[in-house]
């Protein structure tokens, strides 16, 4: 699959992008800063959230994935054992093992920017594991390709989830493809 074009950079969410969010995981955003990636339907599929929540409590996924079609391909991914391919693949290429090094340095780069969370990892298990595909799929999305490899892989071996049109109908209160709320992940 050709990887979507990267947002050129985070633009800030409209009143449509965060129905859209509500829609796409069943509830309202918590940290939410920006979108940092666009589905080709034009629909927000990663956004970028605060390091640390409303409350203060930390939250060091910086780019968190929202359109439940790509998540739902990406979950069948991770049942498949591609997590674990990647992560036995990083203990024996140190170039893959370097270039994923890179990724997670990008990362923290890239939250700290917004604020430094000193002592918490970056995210998805970089840089020593895959532990969550969803959020290296985030990052390379939001980041562009050649930034994260093992998202890059992974967004390569997806489908085309855009391909039926938008996963929600912005502001219409239903999900466009009739399913039912995705299981909500995490804090964003």
């Amino acid at each position: 699959m050709d990887t979507p074009p990267p947002s050129t950079a985070p633009t800030p969410p409209t009143a449509e992008d965060i129905a859209a969010f509500k829609e796409q995981l069943g509830r309202p955003p918590r940290g939410l800063r920006a979108i940092a990636h666009r589905c080709p339907c034009g629909r927000p599929d990663v956004v970028e959230t605060a390091p640390r929540l409303e409350d203060g409590t930390p939250f060091p996924t910086l780019y968190y994935l929202t359109c439940p079609r790509a998540a739902s391909a990406i979950g069948t991914l991770e049942a498949d054992g591609v997590m674990r391919e990647m992560t036995e693949r990083l203990q024996s290429d140190p170039d893959l093992a370097e270039a994923y090094r890179a990724a997670h340095e990008d990362y923290l780069r890239r939250r700290d920017e917004v604020e430094e969370l000193k002592g918490f990892p970056s995210a998805g298990g970089m840089p020593d594991r895959v532990k969550c595909l969803h959020v290296l799929v985030a990052h390379s999305l939001a980041a562009g390709p050649g930034v994260n490899p093992l998202g890059d892989e992974a967004i390569a071996l997806l489908p085309e989830w855009w391909a039926k049109g938008p996963c929600v109908a912005a502001g219409a209160g239903d999900r466009a493809d009739g399913g039912a709320h995705p299981g909500t992940r995490g804090a964003a």
